[in-house]
């Protein structure tokens, strides 16, 4: 089904992590891989046996970004705003899809993150990366800007200040001052990664699946609402969260003071 992911599943199928495996270009992003990404991502969410997702690459790198003889030769070179429609028809959807997505998205980073490859790290709901990996906003670099969703995620996660700075510089930052910045969550050292980021998803893909969903579109939500606004949503998800089977479970397992098993419902 895959031609440029290759897809591992773990804890009974709880966890699904799906690796660019194109190690000669780096992990480059193109049309083929993009659209498998968009495709990983919506059938792990809708599947209800998948409790987390993640994104990692093979090789030495995460992401080395757009493989830009693939979007130079996306349509006849002669047709106008080749550029936009890449954007358009590729990236978007993938962006939206993993804002969107009902199961936790989760980013390991094993490498450089460049250009399009560090914000399709950084778009995840959250960013775990080894003590060497790097950081580059690359864009300018080339006379572009930040897409993927660089221009909406940046500024909410550095502030004005920083965003501008690493946006203007393409400066690589490393996954330690990334993580100072609040930027990713959390650094493990190269040779402890896969067991570290490993205990971390066990734990979210043991957690009750449906209130990390509502909890996520909460947050995506707060962005463009006011507080009171924000406090209704919070009302109306939380009567959705009450009415899961995690919920009754949670409370059960509280009252009789055991350790509760969640089933993601």
């Amino acid at each position: 089904m895959y031609t440029q992911l290759e897809i591992e599943t773990h804890l009974e199928g709880k966890l699904q992590i799906a690796y660019l495996n194109d190690e000669r270009t780096y992990n480059s992003l193109n049309k083929t891989l993009l659209t498998e990404l968009r495709t990983f991502i919506h059938e792990g969410s809708q599947d209800e046996n998948v409790r987390c997702l993640a994104i990692s690459g093979r090789g030495k790198a995460f992401c080395s970004g757009q493989n830009l003889k693939d979007a130079m030769s996306f349509s006849d070179p002669e047709e106008e705003r080749v550029i936009q429609r890449m954007v358009i028809d590729y990236y978007n959807p993938l962006v939206k899809e993993i804002a969107n997505a009902r199961k936790p998205i989760i980013s390991l980073v094993n490498g450089p993150a460049v250009g399009a490859g560090a914000m399709l790290a950084l778009i995840c709901d959250f960013t775990l990366a080894t003590e060497s990996s790097y950081f580059s906003q690359a864009f300018v670099n080339i006379g572009l800007i930040p897409d993927t969703g660089g221009t909406y995620w940046l500024p909410k996660l550095l502030g004005r200040q920083q965003a501008n700075y690493l946006a203007f510089t393409g400066k690589k930052i490393s996954a330690t001052e990334s993580k100072n910045l609040g930027l990713i969550a959390d650094v493990f050292e190269d040779e402890n990664f896969i067991e570290k980021s490993m205990e971390v998803m066990t734990l979210i893909s043991n957690l009750p699946t449906k209130a990390i969903s509502l909890t996520k579109k909460a947050f995506n939500e707060s962005y463009d609402n006011t507080l009171t606004q924000q406090l209704d949503i919070e009302g109306i998800l939380q009567q959705e969260a009450a009415e899961s089977e995690d919920f009754r479970e949670g409370v059960s397992a509280f009252l009789e003071k055991r350790t509760p098993e969640y089933k993601g419902k």
